[in-house]
């Protein structure tokens, strides 16, 4: 596994497809974001032209354990991104330990290769709010348990890859 960690607009969904196109497998692609309005739908609809139809693209809001488990070896599945997917946990108000347990399990059995991008929330401002601080606590222990999972860790700035751990494939 690979975990692409950055910033929001820092680039990292586009290395991230970059490391899954290089790879020549059949690239899939696991979408946790839910349209909620039109800024979220002009974002996805700029993915999904990026990357072009050679793509197979699943929604898979929280449900991304299923999918993984029908990965193939001949495939490289792109999970982009575990913040939209915590996102959903947490608004779904389910069980967030037991959804991280079940998400690091499914990369883990996973037969494909995968790269996980992830938002780096630890560098901000802290939140105002009960729910905001939850999410930020929660991401960051997220992220720290993917890093550790992982066997290559890059960190992107300003479009920038930094490998933090690993060889970056």
């Amino acid at each position: 596994m690979t975990f692409v960690l950055g910033g929001a607009a820092s680039g990292k969904s586009q290395i991230a497809e970059n490391i899954i196109i290089n790879s020549d497998l059949t690239p899939v692609y696991l979408a946790t974001a839910r349209v909620w309005d039109d800024e979220v739908e002009a974002k996805v609809n700029l993915h999904r032209a990026r990357r072009g139809p050679e793509w197979q693209t699943i929604d898979a809001p929280i449900d991304v354990a299923g999918p993984l488990g029908r990965a193939t070896p001949s495939q490289a599945v792109l999970l982009d991104c575990a913040t939209m997917w915590l996102t959903n946990v947490m608004l779904d108000e389910q069980d967030v330990a037991q959804a991280q347990t079940d998400l690091l399990a499914a990369l883990a059995a996973c037969a494909a290769p995968v790269v996980v991008v992830s938002n780096e929330v630890g560098q901000g401002i802290v939140p105002d709010n009960a729910l905001a601080r939850r999410f930020r606590e929660a991401q960051g222990r997220l992220n720290i348990t993917l890093a550790a999972q992982s066997e290559c860790v890059i960190h992107v700035v300003a479009g920038l890859p930094r490998t933090l751990k690993g060889t970056a494939r």
